[in-house]
């Protein structure tokens, strides 16, 4: 009798120490009360809804089985209408999943920071392996440069949820969104074998040319603006070359790239970009010209503006270049150097790279005004982007050309005793001030100015 209650007592024992093993081995169950699930129920829809999408679940059960975790959830308004929508768009495209997971992971600490508990100063790991700053300042507290607007918003026995302001985007998922927008993998590329023709004399470049053991010929003088832009009919010429001549003293493509980048981020000129690169190579263009030397100031209409073209207007073969050309002005001009032009001069007429149009300015209601009548724009955001070579100024409608009248004043054409009779010895017309030296001096800044 004791043998048959020792054997009994030993696989009643087995069988327990194997069905707790199994246990262990499973995956733990996360219950009801659990933070996870207070996310996916609260009132934090936009981030529960995005975790699901990117396939975020499971991971953060295995988390919230083994630590207590901490999320920064952002407000819905932050995440559906605050976030730019080109940026949206990139992370629910299927193939950014690991973007998405990245940044939402990013909102995520495997640790308890309680709102009562807040350091300092201190930094934490995210589940994206990223660090984020926690900081207090007096009342305030703040993640990054998100603030904390609804500390302790939801308390678990897991974890704790604290609404913030805005999303928090890591560097590398920011990265990814630039290298998008990078001109060398989107702009036109040359055919391999395609002839090239020289800019200067407008014959095909020979590639088994032998060049002479001699010293080198002098060359000849830099190119006005419309001989170094591409040949092609929808191409028009412009004056006024910027200084440097065509030395490659610039990295063009770079600062067109900056200043494309800066008006996505700027916000509401993302049709002008999406033209410049995706629609046409205007961008690549751009760059070779300021690498050659030469300075420009684009007119960007905002996207309202853009959206009130009609199907008429960008039907034609190279209306958008068209359109594009007659907003580029060869000169580098600031909100401050046209705006004193046109106090001083009342009509300012500026060479554009559509020639033979020019574009009219003058002063209207303290600022400055482009056309006349209906076709007319003013300058709305000035001064977006200016490095010495590009200038871009905002205004808010799309320019035609229109029937020239008189009265206007064109700038190439102002005389040294004009320039100084007005006291323009200030004005930037050709990017630099023009300097109250002699006659001379003054003569040869106006012939520079004229158009060759």
């Amino acid at each position: 009798m004791g043998v048959v209650h020792f054997y009994g007592f030993f696989f009643f024992s087995l069988i327990i120490s194997i069905s707790s093993s199994s246990s262990s081995s499973s995956p733990s169950q996360i219950s009801s009360n659990s933070v996870l699930v207070a996310l996916l129920d609260s009132h934090y829809t936009e981030l529960a809804e995005l975790v699901e999408k990117a396939l975020l679940l499971q991971k953060l059960e295995q988390v919230v089985g083994n630590n207590n975790i901490t999320i920064f959830a952002p407000r819905n308004d932050a995440l559906e209408r605050d976030l730019d929508p080109e940026f949206k768009r990139f992370l629910l495209e299927p193939g950014n999943l690991k973007s998405l997971q990245t940044l939402l992971l990013f909102h995520f600490i495997p640790a308890r920071v309680d709102a009562k508990q807040w350091p300092k100063h201190r930094h934490q790991v995210t589940l994206s392996n990223d660090k984020v700053r926690l900081k207090q300042t007096g009342k305030f507290k703040t993640i990054d440069f998100g603030q904390v607007v609804r500390p302790n918003d939801i308390v678990r026995p897991d974890g704790v949820i604290h609404g913030i302001e805005r999303v928090l985007i890591p560097q590398s998922v920011q990265e990814a969104f630039n290298r998008r927008r990078n001109l060398r993998s989107i702009s036109a590329v040359l055919p391999e074998g395609a002839p090239q023709v020289d800019p200067r004399t407008n014959k095909i470049i020979k590639k088994n040319k032998v060049l002479s053991s001699g010293p080198p010929s002098p060359g000849p003088g830099p190119l006005s603006i419309y001989e170094a832009m591409a040949p092609g009919p929808s191409l028009a010429p412009a004056p006024a070359p910027g200084p440097g001549g065509p030395h490659h003293h610039y990295d063009g493509e770079s600062q067109v790239k900056d200043f494309i980048h800066t008006l996505l981020h700027y916000g509401g000129y993302n049709e002008l970009a999406d033209i410049l690169v995706n629609l046409t190579s205007l961008a690549t263009e751009m760059g070779k010209l300021v690498s050659e030397g030469y300075v420009i100031t684009v007119l960007a209409p905002n996207d309202e503006a853009m959206s009130r073209l009609n199907t008429d207007q960008l039907s034609e073969p190279g209306a958008p270049e068209q359109i594009v050309y007659y907003h580029v002005i060869p000169e580098y001009q600031t909100e401050e150097s046209m705006y004193n032009a046109v106090r001083r001069f009342g009509k300012v007429r500026y060479d554009t790279l559509r020639l033979p149009h020019k574009l009219t300015a003058e002063e209207a209601d303290g600022s400055v005004r482009f056309g006349s009548g209906d076709g007319s724009a003013y300058l709305f955001d000035p001064d977006i982007y200016t490095d010495g070579r590009i200038s871009v100024q905002g205004i808010d409608g799309v320019l035609f050309p229109i029937e020239e009248k008189d009265g206007g004043v064109d700038v190439g054409k102002l005389s040294s005793r004009e320039i100084a009779g007005n006291n323009m010895l200030d004005a930037r017309l050709n990017g630099k001030a023009l300097l109250p030296v002699s006659e001379s001096s003054l003569l040869a800044d106006s012939r520079h100015l004229r158009k060759p």
